[in-house]
């Protein structure tokens, strides 16, 4: 397991570097820079303008030269600071990714907590009515877009006035709120966004459970259970749960991901202050340390979803063993 672990970490170094890089490619070849703007005002001097670019190293259009300074810069942990907000960009992204975990983790706990019992449902109602409405809403999730499902959300939450439209809490009756309020405004806050991201993923899982169990149902090993006269329950979820799920695990990783992929649209729909929402932001401002910081931590965050996928599955099942990897 320590050798796993130990080789996964060390390939996200040359991982890093690669992503980091193109990030930065882009951002050099895209047109104009945060000054841009700046040069707009006749307020502001064409030498202070060569001095701002000067103090945030924006002279060079040498990709190579950027990039050399951002990462020296990067390895002695100065990421420097955001452009636009004027403030240390890991101070910024902290402040934001508690919120991103937040739905992301909602979101997961949806779709899974959905996904499971739902496909194993549609497995044992194999080609019944049931099988065919859970395999409706399948489609319908895979089939939508997160965007115009989001604005649906939005349209719904403004015509019955059920749930706030935007933000993470209420922006006038916060500071009067107690904690157990604050907690229930923040989940009143959370819960469309979440429901949003939760059934398109739940959408994927719930065919692929459906599938496992399916295929799991028809082993030699079922029909034995059944034979010694084990009921339908112990059958369902000692026997075949445990071994149609595994599939499912090794999707936690690219679940998350996806996730955070997801993230980045509906938290700008819905007006979430995540990681998302500030990666667009900083995008469309050229705050160039504020992105090459997220991509940094967006990053690591996927390799160790993945890295969780990975030992959750050996602890699952024990005749996998990561050291043969």
């Amino acid at each position: 397991m320590k050798t796993f672990l130990l080789r996964r970490l060390l390939a996200l170094i040359p991982l890093l570097i690669a992503v980091t890089f193109i990030t930065q490619a882009l951002l050099v070849a895209s047109p104009g820079s945060y000054l841009s703007v700046l040069t707009e005002s006749p307020s502001i001097s064409r030498e202070l303008i060569e001095q701002l670019k000067v103090e945030y190293h924006l002279e060079s259009e040498n990709v190579f030269v950027r990039y050399w300074y951002w990462l020296g810069e990067a390895l002695r942990g100065n990421f420097g600071y955001s452009f636009k907000y004027q403030m240390p960009v890991w101070t910024l992204i902290w402040e934001r990714l508690f919120n991103t975990l937040l739905l992301a983790g909602a979101a997961l706990l949806i779709s899974w907590g959905f996904a499971i019992p739902l496909g194993m449902l549609a497995a044992v109602k194999r080609n019944t009515w049931v099988d065919k409405l859970i395999g409706f809403f399948s489609f319908f999730g895979l089939s939508i877009p997160s965007v115009f499902f989001s604005l649906l959300m939005v349209l719904f939450a403004a015509k019955t006035g059920w749930f706030p439209l935007d933000g993470m809490r209420d922006q006038i009756y916060w500071d009067d709120f107690t904690p157990l309020e604050k907690v229930r405004d923040v989940l009143w806050h959370l819960a469309l966004p979440a429901f949003v991201l939760g059934t398109i993923g739940m959408a994927q899982y719930m065919r692929q459970m459906r599938s496992e169990m399916i295929e799991t149902l028809s082993q030699d090993y079922i029909r034995t259970a059944r034979a010694k006269g084990l009921s339908r329950s112990r059958v369902l979820f000692r026997h075949a749960l445990g071994n149609a799920i595994n599939p499912i695990i090794t999707l936690f990783g690219f679940s998350f991901a996806y996730l955070l992929a997801g993230a980045v649209l509906t938290e700008t729909v819905f007006s979430w202050p995540g990681m998302g929402r500030l990666t667009v932001e900083a995008l469309f401002a050229k705050d160039e340390p504020l992105v090459m910081a997220s991509v940094v931590l967006l990053t690591v965050m996927l390799v160790l979803g993945s890295l969780i996928s990975d030992v959750l599955l050996a602890v699952i099942d024990p005749r996998i063993r990561l050291e043969k990897q």
